[in-house]
């Protein structure tokens, strides 16, 4: 995989179609790497060699690889607390395991990286799930680390004075932050600029994207994601406020539009604004 430019564009995409077709497409887009998404009912035994393939012919580098899991909603903020990342005690033990099994995965195809959506992490750093979550996390840091991989955490649910107190209370050199403005913004937990800057030092990835604000009668409802440069990200603070902070990684596109024509297009646009915004 070859080596990237400081603030490459990339674009974020799952997994689970066709390996190759997938690559060919997203470099149609005019990008040369991005995040990888990994559908929680996605079988990975026997996976990694037809995407090993498809990116080392089409010389397209992952630089980080998502973990979903099976059973998530984010239908609104309710639905998110009870269903997303760790903090479902029903559901903690198999995703822990499922999050190895994709680091396991990512080393085979040689990605540097994985991250997750933890889930609304408690308050309360007494309380058992708040104590249960830092050590499931501190398990697949170790984990990612024998890999030589780091563990990335996505910003949005929580404020980042409390991410950055999880971050901390973990205490792992691996355990860095993918860091997603619009989520900040749909979950309504604070300013992507400022929270940008209060977690500077643990940023290892970034989502390009977009969105406005929960509605103000609508209790408990997430904003409206839009695509880039068309929400209240600012995506031109965004950008100023990464270099400003010394931020060399890449700009992943992330676009969440179930219309895949919507979809495409809107990464273009998106593509087109980054490379005017980085010139």
């Amino acid at each position: 995989m070859q080596l990237l430019k400081n603030l490459e564009i990339g674009v974020m995409f799952w997994a689970g179609r066709d390996p190759l077709e997938t690559v060919r497409e997203l470099k149609s887009l005019g990008v040369r790497c991005g995040q990888m998404g990994i559908p929680g009912d996605m079988v990975l035994d026997g996976a990694a060699a037809a995407w090993k393939r498809a990116l080392g012919s089409e010389d397209f580098t992952v630089v980080t690889m998502f973990a979903a899991y099976a059973g998530e909603s984010y239908a609104d903020i309710p639905t998110v607390q009870g269903t997303v990342g760790f903090v479902p005690r029903a559901t903690r033990a198999a995703r822990e395991a499922r999050t190895l099994a994709v680091g396991d995965f990512a080393a085979e195809l040689g990605v540097p990286g994985i991250a997750t959506h933890i889930g609304f992490v408690p308050e309360d750093r007494l309380c058992e799930d708040y104590l249960a979550v830092r050590e499931v996390v501190r398990r697949v840091c170790g984990h990612a680390a024998a890999h030589g991989q780091t563990f990335a955490l996505e910003t949005g649910q929580e404020s980042a004075d409390d991410l950055l107190d999880f971050l901390l209370s973990v205490n792992r050199d691996n355990l860095c932050v993918n860091f997603d403005p619009a989520n900040m913004i749909l979950y309504g937990s604070g300013d992507p600029i400022a929270a940008l800057e209060t977690l500077a030092a643990h940023v290892v990835t970034v989502h390009c994207k977009d969105g406005d604000g929960p509605p103000r009668d609508m209790s408990g409802a997430l904003g409206q994601e839009k695509p880039l440069g068309q929400g209240a990200v600012g995506i031109e603070r965004f950008i100023a406020k990464l270099k400003q902070i010394g931020y060399r990684g890449p700009l992943t596109i992330e676009r969440e539009a179930y219309d895949p024509v919507e979809r495409l297009r809107d990464i273009r646009m998106a593509v087109g604004l980054l490379e005017r915004l980085t010139a």
